[in-house]
């Protein structure tokens, strides 16, 4: 890739580089009607209803003049990859040093450029339809060795079909959107009479989702080979988990109330085009897949993820957690390719979640079930407290960024507090 450099100011450590150019909704003066379609780059947001206005897309025909002046991306993710990778580039253009259009127009400037800090993000989609798979060997071989067979952990289905189930959308909320604990159904390991009280067990699962930009017909199939061309790109997600509702309610039929009290999704949407240095190829694997699951493009990313707690008593966050995307078995165009193989349809909008993203190292778990081994090793905090699973005023980060030959493209920060009742 060639050497990209900006004429706005951005350190080496930006997650928001001229080489990244997310897409997000955004609003200003706390005014939400004023909510309209952005992209990131440095400290600041670009307006791109502004950028439209001003006449600096006018070459890219399938965009009219409102396409930007939504609360949500969907619409302008309808116009496909093509058209949304070209937006992408010309404004990775606008703002190269050698580019002089934008930059000699300082009242252009003021208006196009937004100081991040002066606004405040929304979810970037209309949740349409929401997926969540279970798709990480080493987040299924612990949880198989905590709750079913030390010595065969996985079940076997596991290593044929990407797991998911369908989850509830209505939930799933902004960064920053903090949440009470909830209530359900809980039964102590000792017991088979219930209670009904607030869940004891609350737990972060560390995730990414990826968004769909296509509505399929009834019957339609995707293969892992065009599934590329139904997804604009990823995003940070945290499926927040009551681990002892979950226990108690999930045989016959899986996760249901344990899950969908909240799922949290980062602002910011980082296309594949801009994740496309840091594909790699799918891992070695023991157990060959059907032929409607083979898959022969790059789609696993290696895509560093950080996980920091932080209590109310705690002046700074705290590093619990290192795991990187790379670590899934099975990946985006496969999941994809599965949930659409029985000919449902996908819109526009989707969600689908990559399941609890846990790596080969203690360290590198993506859960306190599994970074405190069911509770049974307590994490030690800063504060002078422990952890098995989190309480009341608990915040959750996640960081996500990928780095290549000096090239950082990232996704923000991803943040959640469990309120008190």
């Amino acid at each position: 890739m060639r050497e990209l450099k900006s004429w706005l100011e951005i350190t080496k450590s930006h997650d928001f580089s001229i080489y990244n150019i997310p897409f997000g909704v955004f609003y200003t003066n706390q005014n939400q009607n004023t909510a309209r379609c952005g992209a990131a780059i440095g400290d600041y947001i670009i307006d791109l209803n502004e950028l439209m206005r001003y006449g600096y897309f006018k070459e890219i025909k399938e965009l009219h003049n409102e396409i930007f002046n939504q609360n949500a991306l969907n619409e302008f993710f309808s116009l496909g990859n093509s058209v949304c990778n070209s937006v992408r580039e010309k404004i990775q253009n606008l703002f190269l040093v050698e580019n002089n259009s934008l930059k000699s127009h300082p009242d252009h400037i003021e208006k196009i450029l937004v100081p991040s800090h002066s606004a405040k993000m929304m979810l970037p989609i209309k949740v349409k339809d929401y997926v969540d798979f279970y798709s990480s060997l080493d987040h299924a071989v612990n949880v198989g060795k905590m709750f079913r067979d030390e010595k065969n952990p996985l079940l076997p289905n596991w290593k044929h079909i990407p797991i998911g189930y369908h989850g509830r959308s209505s939930s799933i909320v902004v960064s920053g959107t903090n949440f009470k604990r909830p209530k359900g159904q809980l039964c102590a390991p000792d017991s088979n009479e219930p209670t009904y009280s607030y869940s004891k067990q609350m737990d972060f699962e560390l995730e990414m989702a990826f968004i769909t930009n296509k509505n399929t017909a009834l019957g339609e199939v995707l293969t892992p080979d065009n599934a590329k061309n139904s997804i604009f790109g990823l995003t940070l997600f945290n499926d927040w988990s009551a681990r002892d509702i979950q226990r108690w309610e999930y045989v016959p039929l899986g996760p249901f109330l344990g899950k969908s009290f909240a799922s949290s999704m980062s602002p910011w949407v980082v296309s594949l085009e801009a994740l496309a240095p840091f594909a790699l190829p799918a891992p070695e694997k023991d157990t060959p897949e059907l032929d409607y699951l083979k898959c022969s493009a790059k789609a696993h990313y290696d895509i560093c993820l950080d996980v920091y707690i932080q209590t109310e008593k705690m002046k700074e966050p705290f590093l619990i957690s290192q795991s990187n995307y790379k670590y899934m078995y099975w990946n985006l165009l496969q999941q994809l390719a599965h949930m659409t193989s029985n000919g449902t349809p996908i819109s526009v909008g989707d969600v689908y979640g990559s399941g609890t993203i846990s790596g080969p190292t203690a360290n590198s778990y993506g859960s306190m079930l599994e970074l405190s081994w069911k509770g049974t090793k307590p994490i030690s905090l800063p504060d002078g407290t422990n952890r098995s699973f989190l309480q009341d005023g608990d915040s959750i980060i996640f960081n996500g960024y990928a780095i290549k030959d000096n090239i950082r493209v990232g996704f923000g920060s991803l943040t959640g507090i469990i309120l008190s009742n």
